[in-house]
C-alpha cells in the first residue's frame, strides 16, 4: 500500500536543542523515516561548532544557507560559504566545523542513516528557535560523560585542539 500522508514542518516547528552552544532544530528524524535519514537545521553562532569527532555508521552532509563554516579534517581545511556543500563520508573521517566569523552561520545537515539526532537529544537542552546557550564547560567529568554518550551512538570525540596538534 502506498503511503498517502506527507510530512510537513512549518517554519519554527521541530524540536530545538542547544548542542555545544549551537541551536539545532530537528526537522525530520529517524522515527519519521524508518531510520533512513534525518535532517537538522543548524544555527552556529560566532566561534561555535562541535569539537573534532568521527562517526563510522552514517554519512553527514552540510549545505550552507548563510554565513560560513570552516570544515577541518586531518587532510584538508575548507571554508564553506553560502551555497557550498560538504559531505563527510561514512567510515570515520575525523572532522570538525567552526564558525570563525562574527555573524551566525545557518546550515542544513543531512544524516544518512538516521541516529545522530538521538545523540543530540541526549546531550542537548531544549531551547527556542534561534536561542543560544553558552557552550558547556568541558572539564574532565563533562568530557568523560560526552565520550560515553558519543560511544553509545557510534561516535568518537577528540580534544578541541586535535587539529592544532597535527
Amino acid at each position: 500500500m502506498r503511503p498517502t500522508k506527507i510530512i510537513t514542518v512549518n517554519p519554527r516547528e521541530g524540536q530545538d536543542l542547544s548542542v555545544v552552544g549551537d541551536n539545532y532544530r530537528l526537522l525530520i528524524t529517524g522515527k519519521e523515516t524508518e531510520n533512513a535519514f534525518a535532517v537538522i537545521d543548524m544555527l552556529i553562532p560566532p566561534k561555535g561548532g562541535p569539537m573534532p569527532h568521527a562517526h563510522t555508521t552514517f554519512q553527514e552532509s552540510f549545505y550552507v544557507i548563510e554565513g560560513e563554516i570552516v570544515v577541518r579534517t586531518e587532510e584538508q581545511t575548507y571554508v564553506a560559504k553560502p551555497g557550498s556543500f560538504v559531505s563527510i563520508p561514512k567510515g570515520g573521517a575525523i572532522h570538525s566545523f567552526k564558525n570563525e566569523t562574527d555573524v551566525n552561520a545557518h546550515i542544513l545537515c543531512i544524516v544518512v542513516a538516521a541516529g545522530l539526532e538521538e545523540f543530540f537529544k541526549e546531550i542537548g537542552q531544549p531551547v527556542a528557535y534561534g536561542a543560544f546557550l553558552p557552550p558547556p564547560v568541558m572539564n574532565s567529568e563533562a568530557a568523560v560523560r560526552l565520550k560515553t554518550i558519543a560511544e553509545k551512538y557510534n561516535q568518537e570525540v577528540f580534544p578541541p585542539d586535535y587539529f592544532e596538534k597535527k
